[in-house]
């Protein structure tokens, strides 16, 4: 059985929760989901610029947990912006 999550603090609430490409219709594009402690970590590490130990601190986990998250929400974005997928921001 796996260990139950840790409770995450996410502060960061999207202006939109849907981004997609200019001129395909949402119905023929496959989606990547992008959770609300992803996009927190990506709002700390990249737009306000926090090393991982801090923004670990300010998210309650531990800068291992930390690096994970961002790697995978840069590997979802990447993938989105490559493959012309959509982008979807889930709620928490």
């Amino acid at each position: 059985m796996p260990r139950p999550k840790k409770a995450r603090y996410c502060q960061c609430k999207p202006c939109a929760c849907y981004f997609k490409p200019k001129g395909i219709p949402i119905k023929s594009l496959e989606e990547v989901a992008l959770f609300p402690d992803e996009l927190e970590a990506l709002k700390l590490a990249e737009v306000d610029g926090l090393e991982q130990v801090a923004a670990a601190k300010k998210m309650n986990i531990s800068q291992p947990t930390f690096a994970r998250i961002v790697s995978s929400a840069h590997k979802k974005l990447s993938s989105a912006v490559i493959f012309g997928k959509a982008i979807k921001i889930l709620e928490g």
